[in-house]
């Protein structure tokens, strides 16, 4: 292999709960309306099926304060469960895609909302609106084996509860969405998907302390910090 031009960026990670080694991230894809009522609260159809976008895997930050992003005025918070790949594959069933997953996480998709309605309205991408640096704030991944997580998912703001449902609710389950995904991507371990979001998003400003939870997974916190 020649020489790289100048040094390889280091490989974003994640904690793993009670384990000394990390969890290298390969790429973050993410379900968009994937509870109902989310999906009716974003004008959107029941009938409609949930669809995937993407985050860069930097995105991804497990520290205690976020920065407020530049170039927008509505920073909105997504509490969502993420599941986390210790293996891959193409064209996986439904029935084999669980043995794909390492475990899980609490993840929040932070998102320029005003960026992405400007986007939409014009029939443009979400990168910048969904993509952004620190977007994707993400509690230590829980290994995990059998069926998925069940129970409540809710995100709090200054104490606040904001967001609150079950992870029945969702439209797609977890082993549908890995196996969706494999029928477009090749999946690998070290992929992330999250999973959707409840009803019940909104505006975040500097200085808002954010914690999300997942029954039995884990729960992610942070601050928002000064604009950058």
């Amino acid at each position: 292999m020649p020489p790289f031009v100048f040094p390889a960026p280091a490989t974003p990670t994640l904690p793993v709960l009670g384990d000394a080694a990390a969890f290298p991230v390969r790429r973050i894809l993410c379900v968009g309306r994937n509870y109902a009522a989310h999906r009716r609260e974003m004008g959107g159809d029941d009938r409609e099926p949930p669809f995937f976008f993407s985050k860069p895997a930097d995105a991804v930050v497990s520290g205690m304060k976020v920065p407020f992003p530049s170039r927008t005025e509505e920073l909105h918070h997504e509490v969502e469960l993420v599941i986390a790949l210790g293996a891959g594959g193409e064209a996986v069933s439904a029935d084999q895609a669980l043995s794909l997953v390492f475990g899980y996480a609490t993840g929040v998709d932070l998102t320029r909302r005003d960026l992405q309605t400007a986007a939409k309205a014009k029939g443009q991408p979400w990168d910048a609106a969904k993509g952004f640096d620190a977007s994707a704030p993400i509690s230590p991944i829980r290994r995990w084996s059998g069926p998925p997580p069940t129970g409540a998912i809710r995100l709090w703001v200054n104490d606040a509860l904001k967001q609150e449902g079950e992870m029945a609710d969702m439209i797609w389950g977890v082993a549908e969405i890995i196996a969706e995904a494999s029928s477009l991507w090749r999946l690998a371990a070290g992929d992330l998907i999250f999973t959707g979001t409840p009803e019940g998003v909104g505006p975040l400003g500097i200085g808002d302390r954010v914690r999300g939870e997942i029954e039995r997974v884990g729960d992610v916190a942070f601050t928002i910090g000064e604009r950058r």
